[in-house]
């Protein structure tokens, strides 16, 4: 029964994700599903079930991705329906994916579910398909690439973060570079060192070649 549910997720969000241009696609979430099933087998920690529909469902009710929160969570709570799973699930994947996103700020996770979802989603973020991810949620959103005159950003609310002017670089210095000191497992850590000393040497090449002195 739960592989059941969990091929029908995996349809459902394919079909709803399939097609986005903001980094945020069905690759996105196979990746995340990958990294949070293998962080678990890692740490020896965590329902594999909760962690595998959680990663596959965590974007499903982004208000990035939808007109608004409520309609987000009624798209999520309709699949839950159709497919009839246990409340208690439900209540656990819902706990989740309400806490693990950046924008939410430095909520209390839950569980060690949410934990493992939320490192997985981060490592997602950084990297080379973390640069990838950045440049073409900049240009989905009409974000200059970089803008040297702009400031970055400290401190923001969540609406300030999702819609406050900035670029595509100082996505890195608001976000992404914060990422490695945030996370909550051993293995996500160890992964994490390299994808950011990787975002580090792109930012000086990126500079370097900014300021063309020929």
């Amino acid at each position: 029964m739960k592989q059941t549910m969990v091929e029908l997720t995996e349809k459902f969000v394919y079909d709803q994700l399939n097609s986005d241009a903001s980094g945020h696609d069905w690759f996105h979430i196979d990746r995340v599903r990958k990294l949070a099933l293998h962080i678990a087998k890692e740490e020896q920690k965590g329902n594999e079930f909760i962690i595998e529909m959680a990663a596959l469902l965590h974007d499903i009710p982004d208000d990035k991705l939808n007109e608004d929160d409520a309609a987000g969570w009624k798209k999520l709570d309709e699949w839950f329906e159709e497919i009839k799973m246990d409340m208690d699930s439900v209540e656990a994947i819902k706990r989740i994916i309400n806490t693990i996103s950046y924008s939410s700020g430095h909520a209390k996770l839950s569980s060690i579910e949410a934990e493992i979802v939320q490192d997985a989603d981060r490592l997602d973020a950084i990297g080379a398909i973390g640069i990838a991810r950045t440049f073409a949620f900049g240009g989905k959103k009409g974000q200059p690439m970089y803008d040297p005159s702009l400031p970055i950003r400290e401190h923001m609310t969540k609406k300030e973060y999702r819609t406050g002017k900035s670029s595509s670089v100082h996505h890195f210095y608001e976000k992404l570079l914060r990422l490695q000191d945030m996370l909550n497992t051993c293995t996500a850590k160890k992964m994490a060192r390299e994808r950011h000393e990787y975002m580090v040497s792109f930012l000086e090449e990126f500079y370097k070649e900014w300021d063309v002195r020929l």
